[in-house]
């Protein structure tokens, strides 16, 4: 029942700023700053991250439901509407601020799916695609793509410049891959 007269009350008083009265806008956003900051905290808190954002949240909240006033549909509620735009930047807050939450694998032990064997066959076809290159992109091939050096560690071993090194590469894969598509086609 309160909910309902905040919203009716919040309804009217936004139409009103939308028609331009300055002074009722002012402390219908200052209400609407009480209650996301209520909900910001209760996620924070939630998340077990803290409050440090909290106000960051509701003055983005704020910011957005300003530039954004003229797209609400005023046939409809106004409370949903602002706290889906509070909930995002809440969201947003958390993703910032990397919220992750900690839970033990060890809780999950006897339900978790077993790391799958690798294919013994799937780089067949890679080793036998690098055969096919020519010696020095067969090395650039495997040094890089195969073994995960990096193209100046390649380049120095090799006695090349890096850019020769990347062009060689570019052309050994484009080798590579239209031999797949022929022998696959």
């Amino acid at each position: 029942m309160a909910e309902t007269v905040i919203d009716e009350d919040w309804a009217v008083r936004m139409r009103a700023a939308i028609a331009g009265d300055e002074a009722v806008y002012r402390k219908l956003l200052a209400e609407i700053a009480r209650q996301v900051r209520g909900m910001a905290r209760g996620a924070f808190s939630r998340a077990r991250i803290g409050d440090a954002d909290v106000e960051d949240v509701v003055q983005e909240t704020l910011l957005a439901l300003h530039v954004k006033r003229h797209t609400w549909n005023q046939e409809m509620r106004l409370a949903p509407w602002v706290a889906a735009i509070a909930r995002y930047k809440i969201i947003d807050a958390m993703r910032r601020r990397g919220a992750l939450r900690y839970t033990p694998i060890d809780d999950f032990e006897d339900i978790l799916a077993a790391p799958e064997a690798s294919d013994p066959h799937a780089r067949g076809d890679a080793d036998r695609l690098v055969a096919a290159l020519p010696p020095r992109q067969q090395d650039i091939v495997r040094s890089i793509s195969l073994e995960g050096q990096s193209i100046a560690a390649t380049a120095t071993r090799l006695s090349m410049s890096e850019g020769a090194v990347r062009v060689a590469l570019h052309r050994a894969l484009k080798a590579m891959a239209d031999a797949w598509r022929k022998g696959n086609a």
